[in-house]
């Protein structure tokens, strides 16, 4: 389905990245797999493709930092030879009252969760136009771009923001033939949740608060991810993709 795509997964050493990675390259997409921290990590799901007969390759960026950015989509352009689809994936979250946090920790939250889509969305799309063919952007938004989560003021502002960035440049860009679109995950088992994970009693109160009974698995974002990122989703546009198990619904946010 992505066979000849090139794609550009940011975070992807770890949880939904990783599995989005994996997802695209298996659907026959070359991908580059950014990391910050990781190296031995990224190298791990380089080899998993490889060994299953997929085209990937690993590259250090810090995506809050433009320079890191712009070379990461280079080095993709100059190695791979395109650009048709980048995953804003990576992010942070920092728990802290909204009465006690820092200055710094709101500062390192959205450098990471807004600033760094629009980064990355920026020079993505610039290779895109250059080229001429269009492309996808898909940011891995959360529910929390609508449901409030109190102690994360910062995370829940960056997500509210990008779905704004998600829609004002679903216009910008349409005519370049760029689709943008948010994927809104609700309760996952991944890393960023470890927390949560390690405590039963936590996990059952979560349970409980979703329709579908159950914690949602990353290859489940990956392969909507994926469909979004192929031909046969080329009209679908400038819109959050909520995928939750009804979490939404039943706290009566939407």
């Amino acid at each position: 389905m992505l066979d000849g795509k090139v794609a550009i997964v940011t975070g992807a050493s770890a949880g939904i990245g990783k599995a989005i990675a994996e997802e695209l390259a298996r659907q026959g997409a070359a991908v580059a797999i950014d990391y910050h921290s990781h190296p031995d990590q990224a190298q791990a799901v380089v080899d998993e493709v490889t060994r299953a007969g997929g085209k990937a390759l690993a590259i250090h960026a810090d995506i809050s930092k433009a320079s890191d950015v712009r070379l990461l989509v280079q080095q993709t352009v100059e190695k791979l030879g395109k650009v048709d689809v980048l995953v804003n994936n990576a992010g942070i979250e920092e728990r802290e009252p909204f009465l006690e946090k820092t200055e710094e920790e709101w500062d390192k939250v959205i450098a990471v969760d807004l600033k760094g889509p629009f980064l990355c969305s920026q020079a993505a799309a610039q290779a895109m136009v250059k080229r001429g063919k269009g492309g996808t952007i898909i940011n891995i938004s959360s529910v929390h771009e609508d449901l409030a989560f109190p102690g994360y003021a910062a995370y829940c502002a960056a997500k509210g923001g990008l779905r704004m960035l998600c829609r004002d440049l679903a216009l910008e860009l349409a005519p370049y033939h760029i689709n943008v679109i948010n994927v809104a995950p609700g309760a996952f088992a991944t890393p960023i949740n470890r927390r949560t994970l390690a405590d039963p009693e936590k996990v059952r109160a979560l349970e409980s608060e979703i329709p579908l009974g159950r914690i949602g698995r990353p290859e489940e974002v990956a392969k909507l991810v994926a469909y979004l990122a192929s031909d046969d989703a080329s009209y679908i546009t400038g819109e959050t993709i909520i995928i939750d198990g009804g979490l939404m619904r039943k706290t009566g946010s939407l």
